[in-house]
């Protein structure tokens, strides 16, 4: 069987992501909280959002850093909260983002969702805290694998169109990596945040 790059790429993600994740996971829960607080300050300190800020926020799986400090935080300073949830379509599954209010439900995948009607598309978002598994200093985001965030927000990949909301990585500093090359589909953050500070990605090649 002849490999193509993209099958090396793809590969190489997957021993990637399999690599961070187990040094996530060896953390201990001290460690993860004490980081997410140490998140929270730097967004809180550096990035200085607004009261009504429309902002995205995620609930985070056990492994990844906590987003509890983060909704503390957004409380605090009254953001307008949205959530992701996975809608099930025929063909395929797309993300819509949900006011944080009201009945959640845990989807298949583990991740509280919101119930409610209340929507906004990803255009007229402020913010959009993503979690990840790495990154690297041109804004690549190494996912899940699923797809959910660049599909939801595939036209920024043409910025000339649209250039918000800002995307804004939320991870440990031991996730960055020298490079993640680049797939068709990936959409660049424009920082990440971790607990030694906020890390402005370059978004050009």
């Amino acid at each position: 069987m002849r490999v193509t790059p993209s099958d090396s790429v793809a590969a190489a993600r997957v021993s990637l992501r399999a690599e961070l994740r187990a040094r996530r996971r060896a953390l201990t829960p001290g460690e993860r909280l004490h980081a997410a607080h140490l998140v929270a300050r730097n967004i809180d300190h550096k990035l200085g959002l607004r009261a009504g800020a429309r902002v995205a926020l995620y609930c985070s799986m056990r492994d990844e850093l906590d987003s509890a400090p983060l909704f503390a935080l957004a409380r605090r300073r009254g953001w307008r909260v949205y959530l992701p949830r996975i809608e099930r379509a025929r063909l395929s599954r797309k993300m819509r983002f949900v006011a944080a209010e009201g009945e959640e439900r845990v989807n298949r995948l583990g991740i509280r969702e919101p119930l409610g009607h209340s929507t906004l598309s990803a255009r007229w978002l402020d913010v959009v805290f993503v979690p990840l598994v790495g990154f690297d200093a041109h804004g690549m985001r190494l996912g899940m694998g699923a797809g959910f965030y660049d599909r939801a927000f595939a036209y920024r990949r043409w910025r000339r169109a649209w250039h918000k909301p800002r995307l804004i990585g939320i991870a440990y500093a031991f996730q960055e990596v020298p490079r993640i090359v680049p797939a068709a589909h990936d959409v660049r953050l424009d920082a990440v945040v971790t607990e030694e500070g906020v890390r402005k990605c370059i978004t050009g090649s």
